[in-house]
């Protein structure tokens, strides 16, 4: 089952990090956004070329200590087809370098709406009576709080073609608050455990060898108390976790996402990676010709800090 092979890259890697592929064109170093520019003139197909050739160097640089990566499809999706093409192009390279790869998607919809997400993203879509995959990622995350039935219409992919899910429970962002911690009704339950309930029930049924779903949920390491509570309600369920180093999320607060055995999470970092270089405790050691090594470094930090409070 998917989850247990990423639980078994963590594993053999001893690095639960994900690094998210989230880039800007000011993070793009100069001589890669020139060079892009110059073959494609200032267009939209520039700027996603910059960010695939920004990619390539990021994944070289990282593919042998961090399991996965993590593009967030708008910064693709915002320069339209061109964009998506690099998404594309990303995740299949991503793949060739034996990462597993989680799309950043958020999507939530229901019912056709959903399956065409799902066909598309974790599944097969039917082209003239044949079936082709579009975009191949082994993971997506998706947004549950239209109800059940905007979760539902996944599960069927992730049956068929070993794929999975990571839904939104409790985010990262300030704001989340604002509705997941609402009390729902008359009971003492907020609807963020409410939905955790929902994810734990969903996943019952795609419980692999190593004890955990291939529905998994999304829990921010800002809310350190919550996610130990989420961790205690949901035993079989495997956390994405937002929010470190940049958001404010540290190492020692990440702990309450993990089991006993130091299992059961992996912990995104985005700009703290990719832009290392231009951040101040790397940027007297890398210029932008060494964003690939500073962003390996960064990684090799992180992991070194998760470490340090996780029994990873």
């Amino acid at each position: 089952m998917i989850m247990d092979k990423l639980i078994a890259r963590i594993s053999e890697l001893h690095n639960p990090t994900v690094v998210g592929l989230d880039p800007r064109l000011d993070m793009v170093p100069g001589f890669i956004r020139n060079a892009a520019f110059a073959a494609h003139g200032n267009t939209a197909a520039g700027a996603s070329e910059a960010f695939y050739r920004f990619n390539i160097g990021l994944i070289d640089a990282v593919c042998d200590i961090v399991p996965a990566v993590k593009p967030q499809v708008s910064m693709y999706e915002q320069y339209g087809a061109a964009g998506m093409d690099a998404y594309i192009r990303t995740i299949a390279y991503a793949k060739q370098k034996s990462m597993l790869v989680i799309g950043d998607i958020k999507r939530g919809d229901i019912a056709s709406t959903a399956e065409a997400y799902s066909d598309g993203h974790i599944g097969l879509v039917d082209v003239n009576g044949e079936k082709a995959a579009v975009y191949g990622t082994d993971f997506i995350t998706v947004n549950p709080y239209m109800g059940r039935d905007c979760v539902e219409p996944y599960l069927r992919n992730c049956k068929a073609y070993d794929k999975g899910l990571f839904v939104l429970v409790k985010t990262s962002n300030k704001g989340s608050g604002d509705l997941q911690d609402l009390i729902i009704g008359d009971t003492s339950k907020t609807l963020y455990e409410t939905v955790g309930g929902y994810v734990s029930e969903m996943g019952a049924a795609f419980i692999g060898e190593s004890g955990y779903s291939a529905i998994g949920a999304v829990v921010g390491a800002t809310y350190p108390e919550q996610a130990a509570k989420l961790r205690a309600m949901m035993p079989h369920t495997f956390f994405l976790v937002p929010g470190y180093g940049a958001q404010g999320g540290k190492a020692e607060d990440l702990a309450a996402c993990f089991d006993k055995q130091g299992v059961g999470a992996i912990v995104n970092s985005s700009r703290g990676i990719i832009a290392a270089y231009k951040l101040d405790a790397y940027k007297d050691r890398f210029g932008e010709a060494d964003f690939a090594e500073a962003a390996r470094q960064a990684a090799l930090d992180m992991k070194a800090d998760l470490c340090k409070h996780i029994n990873a």
